[in-house]
């Protein structure tokens, strides 16, 4: 009798043990959430994205610590900020021989893989397969580095990502293993050179300018008005545009050197496809505002049409996670390396603190553990993937991690999290010229410091202010929320271990580098 209770013992604490659970993370490159059909904007629409959302949770407020490729991915991977993983910009090197979430992982049994772009320099360290983009990767025909191998593949990234990734699901992993997958597509980095299928997609689409696209930068600062990333301005003819000639002098762009990548195939639906509208343009002979709204269509059309292959991507993941019963125990997250501007302030691309590329799309499934059609309203940060991931795996969260868990929070198991989140970006003078700076921002307020060429502050109230139009750092109305913000900042800055001095070595080293 005592031996068949010890037994029943036995029986009953194994079948309590649970397994470790899959983690597939999928990133894309400078999707903003604007473009996620999920939040709302009414742009595009990604319904296998949006799946992730509506099986699982969708984050309002992600964000980022460091608004550019490079610097963000060595964030997710580390747990750090750049001022401590040594990632502030896309020149300095990224020292793969410290610790990250996939080394963690795999030491605790995962089979772990990276497909797709993760644009760090040096080997991946902490991965049983890898194949990556070398650095910014091209659209088409793109060469991969496949375990120490480069080779070349026919066709266009973002599906050829997706086969690979698919491939190792079905035929390379070790299937008695708990798994990590990177997923890491290279679209919709500029150029925006979309897969064949969708070159006319919204060809029968205008879209409205967002109601700041024609900004003058009276209510900002400096570095808004001497930036270089304006649709209007500094997109170019031929890269951005898809001209071979520019249509006002009639010089050849870079374009060309684009298509010539191409395939002979390729090519031809490439020029069947934008030959009639750039001609319509010509024709049209578009000035002042009209040619502003001309090019931010183009743009935005071009931008959108390489998610949508994106979004055919992860249907194809997460149809495979259905019909091999592994979506009950595996968590996919949705996210991008930061977000990016459609035109608002006239903008393209990312860098500013402001919100359009402060915040990322983050949405989250686990049958598991999370409800369907969860909202997390709290400041979560690229910072937080690694503990969370680990937090998942049951595995120590290492101290020295400055990022937190938030599997409580999604869980609704706790209501106890961050009320400021800390920014730096670095990079300048460089393409875009961004101006360097660092800032706070709570729930309601945002404080930036410029520095280095300039010495500004600014401050919004995202409340009465979502926009950012107005700078109220000199508002006597604001004097009390100013003094607050500065204490706030100065208390971030020290948990974090930022300073000016490190400010002073890292624009020393970058001037050094270029």
């Amino acid at each position: 009798m005592k031996k068949f209770l010890f037994l029943l013992l036995v029986f009953s604490s194994c079948k309590n043990v649970s397994t470790p659970p899959n983690i597939v993370f999928i990133m894309s490159d400078d999707h903003a959430f604007q473009a996620v059909s999920a939040y709302g904007h009414n742009l595009n629409n990604t319904p296998n994205i949006d799946r992730i959302a509506h099986e699982g949770a969708i984050f309002k407020k992600g964000f980022v610590t460091n608004s550019i490729c490079a610097p963000s991915r060595a964030v997710m991977l580390t747990g750090k900020h750049s001022f401590v993983n040594g990632k502030v910009d896309n020149v300095q090197p990224f020292n793969w021989d410290q610790p990250n979430f996939a080394k963690s992982l795999q030491d605790a049994g995962y089979e772990t893989a990276l497909i797709g772009k993760i644009h760090l320099r040096g080997e991946p360290q902490g991965f049983d397969h890898w194949s990556v983009l070398p650095g910014q990767g091209h659209y088409y025909n793109p060469k991969f580095i496949q375990n120490g191998d480069t080779i070349t593949i026919t066709g266009h990234v973002t599906p050829i990502t997706t086969n690979m990734t698919m491939d190792w699901l079905k035929n390379k992993r070790d299937k008695d293993k708990p798994f990590l997958l990177l997923y890491h597509q290279k679209a919709p980095h500029r150029n925006w050179m979309t897969e064949e299928k969708y070159l006319t997609l919204f060809d029968d689409k205008t879209f409205e300018v967002p109601s700041n696209y024609f900004d003058d930068y009276e209510g900002m600062g400096t570095a808004a008005r001497e930036q270089e990333m304006q649709i209007d301005g500094h997109a170019m003819w031929g890269h951005d545009f898809k001209f071979l000639t520019n249509p006002f002098t009639g010089e050849e762009t870079s374009f060309k050197r684009a298509l010539n990548r191409l395939n002979d195939n390729q090519r031809e639906k490439w020029l069947a496809a934008y030959t009639p509208k750039n001609d319509a343009f010509r024709e049209a002979d578009l000035s002042g505002r009209d040619l502003g709204i001309w090019k931010f269509n183009r743009y935005l059309k071009d931008y959108l049409r390489t998610i949508q292959s994106i979004d055919d991507g992860v249907g194809e993941v997460l149809n495979y996670l259905d019909e091999n019963n592994l979506t009950e125990n595996t968590i996919v997250v949705y996210t991008s390396d930061q977000g990016f501007y459609l035109g608002e302030h006239g903008w393209f691309d990312k860098r500013f603190m402001y919100e359009e590329s402060l915040r990322t799309p983050i949405l989250m499934r686990y049958p598991k553990e999370i409800e369907k059609g969860t909202e997390v309203n709290e400041l979560i940060q690229n910072l937080d993937f690694a503990p969370t991931f680990l937090d998942y795996a049951e595995i120590e969260i290492p101290k020295d991690l400055q990022g937190e868990s938030f599997r409580n929070i999604v869980n609704n198991q706790s209501s106890e999290w961050r009320d400021a989140i800390y920014y730096t970006y670095y990079e300048y003078p460089s393409v875009h010229m961004v101006k360097r700076h660092y800032g706070v921002r709570t729930d309601r307020y945002k404080l930036m410091h410029f520095y280095y060429d300039i010495d500004e502050w600014e401050m919004y109230d995202l409340e009465e202010d979502p926009s950012e139009m107005n700078n109220i750092y000199d508002d006597p109305n604001y004097k009390e929320v100013r003094e607050m913000m500065h204490d706030r900042l100065v208390e971030m800055r020290e948990k974090y271990g930022d300073s000016d001095e490190l400010n002073k070595m890292h624009l020393e080293r970058y001037l050094s580098f270029r």
